[in-house]
C-alpha cells in the first residue's frame, strides 16, 4: 500500500471514529468513553502500521473536541494505546498483541498521563488512578470488538491485500 493509499485509509477511520462519536458514548464523571475509538485504534494499527494509527488517533480526538463530543482527555488515552498497539503489532505479527497494546497503552498508560491534565491545566479534583477503570473499560471494550473485526475480515480474506506489509502471518493468535 502506498503512502497516498495508507493517509487516505487513516483519514477514512478518522472520520468514521469521529461520526460515530456524537451516537456512541459513555460518559463517566468528565471523561467520557468511546471504545470506537479503541477499535479504530488497533484497525489502524494493523492495517496500517504504528504512526497512522497515531496520527488517526490525533485526528479523531482532534474532531472530537471541535465537535464537542469529545474531551481532552481523548488526546493521550488514545494516542499512546495506538501508538503501543502498532508497535506491538509490528513486532509480534499478531492482532492479539495489538489488542493487548490498545488496552495496555490507552486503560492504563493513557489513564495515568490524564491526571496531570486534569489536576494542572483544568483544576479538576483528581484521583492519579481515578480514570483508570472507565478507560480500562473503553480500551478493553474497543480492542475486543477490533480483533473481532479483524478476525472476521482476515477469516474471510477481505484485508488480505491490505495487511501484507504489516503481516499475513497473524493466523495463530
Amino acid at each position: 500500500m502506498n503512502k497516498i493509499q495508507k493517509m487516505t485509509m487513516t483519514a477514512t477511520i478518522a472520520a468514521i471514529t469521529t461520526v460515530s462519536s456524537s451516537l456512541i458514548f459513555i460518559p463517566i464523571g468528565i471523561a467520557k468513553i468511546f471504545p470506537i475509538q479503541h477499535l479504530a485504534n488497533v484497525l489502524s494499527a494493523v492495517l496500517l502500521g504504528p504512526w497512522y494509527a497515531v496520527s488517526q488517533a490525533f485526528i479523531s480526538s482532534t474532531l472530537r473536541n471541535m465537535m464537542g463530543t469529545g474531551s481532552v482527555f481523548a488526546y493521550p488515552g488514545s494516542m499512546i494505546g495506538a501508538l503501543l498497539a502498532g508497535l506491538l503489532y509490528q513486532k509480534t505479527k499478531k492482532i492479539g498483541f495489538s489488542a493487548l497494546g490498545e488496552v495496555i497503552g490507552t486503560g492504563v498508560i493513557g489513564a495515568v498521563a490524564t491526571y496531570p491534565i486534569s489536576t494542572l491545566l483544568l483544576g479538576q479534583e483528581a484521583t492519579l488512578f481515578g480514570f483508570l477503570p472507565a478507560f480500562m473499560v473503553s480500551s478493553f471494550t474497543g480492542a475486543i470488538l477490533g480483533y473481532g473485526l479483524l478476525r472476521v475480515l482476515i477469516k474471510n480474506k477481505a484485508i488480505g491485500g491490505y495487511n501484507d506489509e504489516n503481516s499475513i502471518n497473524n493466523r495463530r493468535f
